[in-house]
């Protein structure tokens, strides 16, 4: 960052007046190309202008080149400049303009304005800075956010469940023994009423009814 001071130095002595300064520092940056051209503008805004001044910060010094002023009348003053490639005017009714040509990189600085109105308040505007055959710095690829996810619905499985392989048959063997047990049992149960005497069975169903 440029010292600030020397420059608010130079528009004391550049300007006169007991009116109020408002100050902006905000700076901006542009890579011309050399021999190229870079055109600057200052606007006025809602600011009553009746003058302009405009000032370069040398580059990585402290020094502070005053390069000239223009009115409404658009009447030009320059200073100690290259008046060919440095050229001042007034753009609408309520802007200023200075267009460098055939830019070199002696030309880098932080280029800035003073507006001054007829009650000598002044306002400086926000300055730009020049690297002209300075290649831009290489911005990182913005990152997309991941899409939103959307809520799903839940789905109900109605397909009864299966038993998984094998189990069906562990199940179904067991069952067919006992089954098998039973009718066994059964069998020979009739088959040992079937051998007893008639008598015998008789007397058998005859305690049977007793009881």
């Amino acid at each position: 960052m440029f010292p600030l001071a020397w420059t608010l130095l130079a528009l004391s002595i550049w300007t006169c007046g007991s009116g109020q300064t408002f100050f902006q520092e905000t700076v901006k940056t542009l890579y011309p190309k050399l021999r190229g051209s870079e055109t600057l503008e200052c606007d006025c805004a809602d600011f009553s202008c009746d003058s302009v001044y405009w000032f370069r910060s040398v580059f990585n010094s402290d020094e502070v080149e005053f390069i000239g002023k223009c009115t409404n009348a658009e009447r030009v003053y320059y200073g100690n400049v290259a008046k060919t490639r440095l050229t001042l005017n007034k753009k609408g009714s309520s802007s200023f303009m200075l267009r460098i040509s055939k830019l070199t990189e002696a030309d880098s600085g932080i280029y800035s304005c003073v507006l001054k109105n007829r009650t000598n308040d002044e306002m400086w505007k926000s300055g730009t800075l020049l690297l002209p055959g300075v290649t831009p710095p290489t911005e990182p690829p913005a990152i997309k956010p991941p899409p939103p996810v959307k809520p799903g619905c839940r789905c109900v499985n109605t397909k009864p469940r299966q038993a998984p392989d094998g189990c069906g048959s562990l199940v179904l063997w067991p069952l067919v023994g006992l089954i098998s047990a039973l009718a066994f049992a059964l069998l020979c149960v009739l088959y040992y009423f079937s051998r007893l005497p008639k008598k015998c069975r008789h007397h058998f169903v005859k305690q049977r009814l007793v009881k």
